[in-house]
Order: structure tokens, then sequence, then C-alpha cells
């Protein structure tokens, strides 16, 4: 089934729920072993079978979602785990856990059956060292391809000096760019970035022109790479892995990204957040989602026709009076490090009548705000030329790039964690999930404005929660060990819904008190994976504005 037809039994709904025992059934010979995840039962399946099983699991089960690719070492072997959800239902979950041998670490690609797998493949390979047999494209991703060993593998030496030499002059331009008589085509290679201006960042577009057109666009990342994982797998969950999730979308999502961990890390060590820090909590993260959504408007009005000085400082004006209210709530303005596991580390700041007063007048503002935004930018001839129409990208590939947050639902999906996997407090509020059809770059920058008035709801109903709340009733933290030492060999991947999409994490305890393995699903990542989709065929500028219209973040693209 190619990618542009859909499932035709998807059209009645989601499939129906099956047991781990009738999936273990389903998937018949190709099982040589049963393990249970907190958030998952897991099939362990020989490494020359994982497209076979991958493919029953999508066609005949309804798995359509890989979320995220995990490989991990042990003394004896080494693993990739294959997290796979529906999109229709993202409760409904499996592991697919492929062990290979220690001294040949070789595994079937699934990149056949989802196209997500391939950049989640390359990591796994670049970090650990797993080698995936006809991976169409099998080579780093984050590190220089003359790195020496693999960062997160047992064996690697941390002391050992990297020489990175520059490779001899290569022409660019591969045998897919040229005509099919074998002679070279109108073509041209193109570098964009890392230092410029409309790449979000430091990163690198590879670009091969064919007159004016993208024939071909590679994304070069790795540039900003800090190996986050490992250094929280060289903390403590209780105090020391917190502060890190702020730095991963360094932006504006910074209790969007310390909800993740809190999520799994709680899940794990079985701890019952306090019904008023969840409220908190709720109300927190949607100010860290409208703060996120304005810089994403007003940087992708300034990527499509350059406008400066109305739209984006308009959108820069409203994002700080969202930093201001996060900044009484939590002390700081982009590195929060306001949760902690069971709660929240102080309550609403003194006096609250200040603190709920000023926050209505920010919600109070932004329809008015938000009117002259339509005004500027999406009743704009320049940008709706640009935008309507160019950078499409239809629902199944979006789905089987594992794409997420506005951009999936900027392609009339609709799926968001905070409904369809409720946490915190979403599920007790009164809100809408915002999907557009047009599968384009304008309809990407509709969600985001439309999700802008949602999260205004929100907030909106936790301070009329957190005004009525009894004051004996005012719990901010669960009571929680001083020392987190969850069951050896416990694993759990669990996932919040980021202001860019499935921001999700993987952990495995060995009974210490720091992860065994931790693995962060990143939705800019895997979003940024669609941009030839969108980009190939289109004109330069068009590619700017697919780019821009993802919304990246190359922190959280690189850890």
């Amino acid at each position: 089934m190619s990618l542009e037809e859909p499932d035709p039994r998807a059209a009645d709904g989601a499939l129906a729920e099956q047991t781990p025992d009738e999936l273990a059934a389903l998937l018949g010979e190709h099982v040589i072993g049963r393990e249970e995840h907190l958030n998952a039962p897991g099939y362990v399946v020989r490494p020359d079978e994982v497209q076979d099983v991958l493919s029953t699991l999508r066609t005949e089960a309804g798995f359509d979602h890989l979320s995220c690719v995990t490989a991990q070492e042990y003394e004896d072997r080494f693993e990739s785990i294959y997290h796979l959800r529906k999109y229709d239902d993202p409760t409904q979950e499996v592991s697919v856990v492929v062990p290979t041998d220690r001294e040949n670490p070789v595994s079937e690609s699934g990149e056949a059956v989802f196209r997500t797998a391939d950049w989640h493949e390359r990591e796994a390979y670049d970090l650990v060292g797993i080698e995936y047999d006809d991976h169409p494209d099998l080579r780093r991703i984050l590190l220089p391809e003359t790195w020496q060993g693999h960062p997160l593998s047992q064996s690697y030496d941390q002391n050992r000096p990297q020489v990175v030499p520059l490779r001899e002059h290569a022409n660019p331009l591969q045998e897919d760019t040229r005509e099919e008589g074998g002679t070279d085509a109108d073509t041209m290679f193109l570098n964009i970035g890392p230092h410029h201006p409309a790449t979000h960042g430091v990163l690198h577009l590879e670009t091969t022109l064919d007159g004016e057109q993208v024939a071909d666009v590679k994304s070069d990342i790795g540039y900003l790479h800090r190996c986050e994982e490992q250094m929280c797998q060289n903390g403590t969950y209780r105090h020391q892995i917190m502060p890190y999730p702020d730095r991963w979308d360094y932006i504006s999502a910074g209790l969007l990204n310390e909800w993740a961990y809190a999520r799994v890390a709680e899940d794990l060590a079985d701890i019952e957040v306090p019904e008023y820090a969840q409220v908190i909590r709720t109300m927190g993260a949607e100010l860290c989602r409208i703060a996120a959504h304005m810089l994403a408007v007003g940087t992708f009005a300034l990527d499509v026709y350059g406008d400066f000085t109305a739209i984006f400082m308009y959108a820069i004006r409203d994002r700080e009076k969202a930093q201001n209210i996060l900044e009484d709530l939590t002390g700081q303005r982009l590195m929060f490090n306001y949760f902690r596991l069971g709660g929240v580390v102080w309550d609403l700041p003194e006096p609250r009548e200040e603190f709920f007063e000023k926050t209505r007048d920010f919600l109070e503002e932004l329809p008015q705000a938000l009117e002259e935004y339509h005004d500027l930018i999406s009743s704009n001839e320049v940008l709706q030329m640009r935008t309507v129409g160019t950078g499409v990208l239809p629902p199944e590939v979006a789905k089987s790039y594992g794409a997420t947050g506005p951009v999936a639902r900027g392609s009339g999906i609709d799926y968001d964690l905070r409904r369809d996997d409720p946490y915190g407090y979403y599920d007790e509020l009164d809100w809408d999930v915002v999907t557009e059809d047009g599968c384009d770059n304008y309809s990407r920058l509709l969600v985001r404005m439309r999700e802008v008035e949602e999260s205004a709801k929100i907030i909106e109903q936790c301070i009329d929660l957190l005004e009525d709340w009894p004051e004996e009733d005012r719990e901010i933290q669960a009571n929680v060990p001083r020392t987190l030492k969850p069951a050896d060999d416990t694993e759990v991947y669990r996932a919040v819904e980021g202001a860019k999409g499935e921001l999700g994490i993987y952990i495995r305890s060995d009974g210490t008190d720091k992860p065994a393995r931790f693995k962060i699903r990143s939705p800019c990542f895997s979003n940024l994976q669609t941009l030839p989709e969108m980009a190939e065929g289109e004109y330069v500028p068009d590619l700017v504005a697919a780019l821009g219209s993802l919304d990246i973040v190359l922190g959280e693209v690189d850890r």
C-alpha cells in the first residue's frame, strides 16, 4: 500500500483494540519472547523479521504511528525498540523489541514500512552502534562522518581525541538528480545555512536545484548536539534531571518539556500528583504554548515576506506578556525549572489576586491581538500567495513520517495527546482540538493561531478553579522519597503534547537512582524529516516557507 493510499478500513473509524494475546497470535511465529513495559506489551522478534512484524502491526492491527525508536546496549546484546501507537487512539501501544548479537549488532531496517524510521535508525547507528540492513542511507546523522566510536555504547572512550579532517572535495550532484539518459541535468548545488537566518538556528540544508525548482533537499543536523540523553543518564531521578528539559526546546516550551520528564518519571515511580498541582501545571503549560506559537507566527511571517517591524514585533510583544506571567509564576523567563516530581516547586505568587488580575488582563487582550494578526498575516494577499497550496503534506505521508502537533493537525490529522491520552487536568476542561484540511503552509499557520484561542480558554478555566480552591487543600507536591530507585529492568515510554507535537521519553531503570537508558523523542526531529516531501518541486522561497511552517528548534532536534 503506497503512502498516498489510506487504509480502507480506517474509514470506519479506529480499529478495535486488541489484547496482548491477540497481538501475539497475529504475529505468530515472529514472536520469540514477551515483555511487559509499563505503557505497553512488548514482543521480542528476530532481527531479520522487523519489516514483516511492523507491516503486520500497521496493516492488520492499525498501529500506524511509529512514534519513536530506542536503541540501547546490555551486557550480552544490543537492542532496538520500535514504539508503536495509533493515531486514532494513542493509548493503544505496543513495543517491538529487536535484540541483536553483541559482536555483530545488525538488524533489519523498518524504513520500508515507516519512513520516520530513516532518521531514528540513523541516530541509533550513530550514538549506539547498531547497523540496519536495507537502510536507504545508513550514515551518521548527529556526529561528523569521520567520528570514531559511538558515544552511548559501553565501550566508548570519552578521553580519546577526535581528529575530524575535512573530506576531499566531491561532486554533490548524485545520480538521482540526473536525467534518465545519463547526461547532467541543469542542476546546481546550493548550501542554505547553517548560519542563514531562515534556517532557525544551526541547520544546514543541502539543496539541489533544477533551474529554480528544488530537485532534492537534505537536512544536515547535529551542529547543536549536546548528548542530553547521556547527561540525563548521569543524573538522579529525584533532583538532577529536571533542570535539563528546559534546554531542549529552549525558546518557549520549558514547562511543556519539564512535564514530559515529570510524566514518565512519575509513572515509573508510581507517584500521584495532587489535583491542585495538576491545575497549576496545566495553566503554566498553556502559557508556554501561547508563547511558543506567538514566536512561531512571528518568525513565519518574517520568513515569508520579511516583515520585521510590524508582525514580528507584534508577536514578540504578546509573547513577552505571556513570559511576564510565567516569570511571576516560576521566577525565570526561559529556563523555568518549576516542575518537581509529584507537583510544582511552589504555589502561585502572592498576592494571588494581582496574579489572577494580570493573567485575566492578558487573556482579555488576546482576541483583539489575534484579530490584528488575522488582518496582518492570514488576510495578507502576499502571504496567501506564498503559502496556500505550497508545502503540501498529505495526511498519510505525514503519518508515515511520524508527524505530530500543528504539522499533523494542519494536514487534517485529529491527534492531540492532551485529549487522546489525557494527563494533567485537560480532561476536566472544555476546549477543542484544532485541525485544518489544507495540508499546506497556510493551514499550519492557521492551526497555531487558532490553538492560541484554545489555550486561552484552558488558562481561563484554570484561573477560575484556582481562585475558588480552598486554602486548606492547596497541596502543591506529593510526598516523594528523597531517593528514587525504580525496580530493576522496568521500562516505560510516556509523552505529552508539546508546542511542536508529541514530546516523549523512554526510560529503562536498573535498580539504581539513575536511568540505565534515557531516550528523548523530539517532535521537531520527526517533523523535520517531512521537509523533502513538502519542498521537492517547489521554488526556493517555498522551501523556506515550508521550513518555517514546521516551527523547529534545533536544540530539540539535536538534543
